[in-house]
């Protein structure tokens, strides 16, 4: 079902209005990944005192060497971790208007739902973003520990973190707070699924610049699914 889901997605990419915000998606994403990338080789610059050398390619600085093929190399490979942050902060953006380009195809017997505040939103994608980062740093120690479930731990907590801000940020916007809680925590496992099966993809250098826009239809699709089952199942 939940390939579905995506499938789904996918199919609406012939739609004008959903493509417009799949584009724009894409091109935001891509500026908080070079932003990401930056402060990446800012932090390691100030903790080691000396730019980052490569291989072959050589030294690669904060800024003057920002926009050579050696730092767009590395930024394709950091791609596939520094995507998930990015892909949590992108929720605030274009959630709102990629929900209501599936909803105006898939759903159009629907009312069109309360604006939710951009403070709110900001917040929430804030809360979020803060639990996905130090919830990642604190991994590292697992990793350490346990090399070998590494990949396991990785997709596993960041599924999971991923999964319920998307889900609860689509539901949110017709369920309320409490209401897309309780709704994320009623189907808490195929969220979660859900999540994993988002981070694989974003770890998957040029495909990860997709996902985020599809993710988000994606889990409109899951929300309304989960919730017309719940609805059944309380008649």
């Amino acid at each position: 079902m939940i390939f579905n889901d995506f499938f789904r997605a996918i199919g609406q990419m012939d739609d004008p209005k959903f493509r417009n915000v799949l584009f724009l998606g894409i091109g935001l994403t891509i500026a908080l990944l070079f932003g990401a990338y930056a402060g990446f080789l800012s932090l390691v610059e100030w903790a080691t005192s000396e730019p980052i050398e490569l291989p072959i390619v050589g030294p690669i600085t904060w800024l003057g060497d920002l926009f050579t093929w050696g730092s767009m190399f590395l930024l394709v490979v950091l791609s596939m971790f520094l995507l998930i942050p990015v892909a949590s902060a992108m929720t605030s953006l274009f959630l709102d208007d990629i929900a209501q380009a599936v909803e105006d195809r898939h759903y159009p017997h629907l009312p069109v739902p309360p604006k939710v505040s951009w403070v709110d939103a900001a917040k929430d994608t804030l809360s979020f973003g803060a639990t996905l980062i130090i919830a990642n740093v604190a991994a590292l120690f697992l990793y350490a520990m346990l090399p070998l479930a590494t990949p396991f731990i990785f997709f596993g907590l960041n599924g999971y973190l991923l999964g319920r801000e998307y889900f609860q940020i689509a539901a949110m916007r017709r369920e309320g707070r409490a209401g897309a809680k309780a709704l994320r925590q009623r189907h808490n496992g195929e969220i979660w699924m859900a999540g994993v099966l988002m981070a694989l993809p974003l770890t998957i250098p040029f495909v990860n610049l997709l996902i985020p826009v599809l993710g988000a239809a994606t889990f409109t699709h899951l929300y309304h699914r989960l919730a017309a089952h719940s609805d059944i199942g309380d008649i």
